[in-house]
């Protein structure tokens, strides 16, 4: 595709101050862009990169019984950094929260990186691709600046290897990959996994993690290969279970029924680990790390939980009341197809506000409604599903 094509083509979201066609021919298009254009797509920039907003083949519910049910494709937005060298392991752990030593060679670790003051950056997946060789799959944020910063003294190279990735989550997504390799299924492949194999005959690394808490596998589409020969195997391979492209309603009630965050959204830089729930992923006795000394001086206590609303959808923003004063922030929020609700992550104010907790919200048509905090996961509280130990295909309503 041409750069004047992809100008008539993309449509982007844009603010005051851009134009679409600048930013459609800035900012980096998935190489499988393509297979998204019949569907009328919208875009937003993510990592400098183009994101798919919205396209028309499916509505937001559909999408969500696709990937509950069956299958479904998503070109995402992620910036996957090389770090690589001698000292990378050890860039690495001044900058994450968790003991990277513990990612071994061929296996994954969720990480978040912190600043000093202890606020959150960006979050993502690290891959061991060798001893001194990673990737992080980060999500929007600026980490490449925080790393470079933080690599003086060390042996150690922070690049863009201009890697793309895609998602296949659902549980018929292991179907697809049956028939989309060239050859037999990686053994072992379990959950944070990584395999080297061949699609169309070219090499493709997959890795066994996802944004939905869905069976599912991401594939990383690196540039000196044949990623149209790889997309169109995928792609058919998809066929008999009706896989399509999908946009970010993909991931958005799903990935919120699970508890998974989103970087900007449900956490940024005033908000601490401890503040997201996710205090139980720093690891203070692995040394010093950005952030650690604040960390440790800070309020352990967990501040982020679900929320369901019966009959409409929380508005994003300061919407929740409690006995008429503001309780705190709603973060994300969707309609649930399947708990029939609003479902919502939220931060709360005050601390020793627990699940089961009633509260007031203001919904997305301007009606006070009440609701009620929870825990997350909503359901498959041990996280079975994504691990393969567990097969629960829903009714569609």
């Amino acid at each position: 595709m041409t750069p004047e094509q992809l100008q008539i083509a993309v449509t982007v979201r844009r603010t005051a101050a851009e134009r679409p066609n600048e930013l459609a021919r800035t900012m980096a298009p998935h190489p499988l862009i393509h297979q998204e254009l019949p569907y009328d797509p919208t875009y937003f920039v993510y990592n400098r990169r183009l994101a798919t907003a919205s396209l028309n083949n499916l509505s937001a519910d559909e999408v969500y019984w696709r990937v509950r049910c069956s299958v479904i494709l998503r070109h995402t937005g992620e910036l996957p950094l090389e770090i690589r060298g001698p000292d990378a392991e050890t860039l690495l752990n001044r900058v994450f929260t968790r003991d990277v030593a513990k990612n071994r060679v061929g296996r994954c670790s969720y990480q978040f990186a912190c600043y000093d003051h202890g606020g959150m950056i960006t979050d993502g997946v690290l891959v061991r691709l060798a001893e001194d060789r990673f990737w992080y799959g980060q999500a929007d944020g600026d980490l490449y600046s925080w790393l470079l910063a933080n690599a003086r003294g060390l042996d150690v190279e922070v690049l863009d290897p201009v890697v793309w990735v895609s998602q296949v989550q659902g549980p018929k997504s292991f179907d697809v990959l049956a028939a989309a390799i060239d050859g037999a299924l990686p053994q072992p492949f379990n959950y944070f996994d990584v395999a080297e194999v061949q699609i169309a005959g070219q090499p493709v690394i997959l890795t066994r993690s996802g944004f939905t808490n869905e069976l599912g596998w991401e594939f990383y589409l690196m540039p000196d290969t044949d990623i149209d020969a790889i997309g169109s195997r995928i792609l058919e391979a998809g066929k008999p279970f009706d896989m399509t492209p999908t946009s970010a309603d993909a991931f958005r009630t799903r990935r919120i029924e699970a508890g998974l965050l989103n970087a900007g959204s449900d956490f940024d830089e005033t908000t601490t680990p401890f503040d997201a729930g996710l205090g139980h992923m720093i690891d203070f006795d692995k040394g010093d790390f950005c952030g650690r000394d604040a960390l440790l001086q800070a309020d352990q206590r967990c501040r982020t939980w679900g929320l369901r609303t019966d009959g409409g959808v929380a508005q994003i923003g300061r919407t929740l009341k409690l006995k008429g004063h503001d309780a705190g922030v709603v973060c994300s929020s969707a309609w649930s197809p399947f708990q029939r609700c609003g479902v919502a992550l939220v931060r709360l104010d005050d601390a020793d506000i627990r699940p089961d907790t009633s509260l007031e919200v203001v919904c997305t048509d301007g009606e006070t409604r009440p609701a009620r905090t929870c825990s997350t996961p909503r359901y498959d509280e041990k996280r079975e599903i994504p691990r393969g130990l567990k097969v629960d295909i829903p009714r569609v309503a």
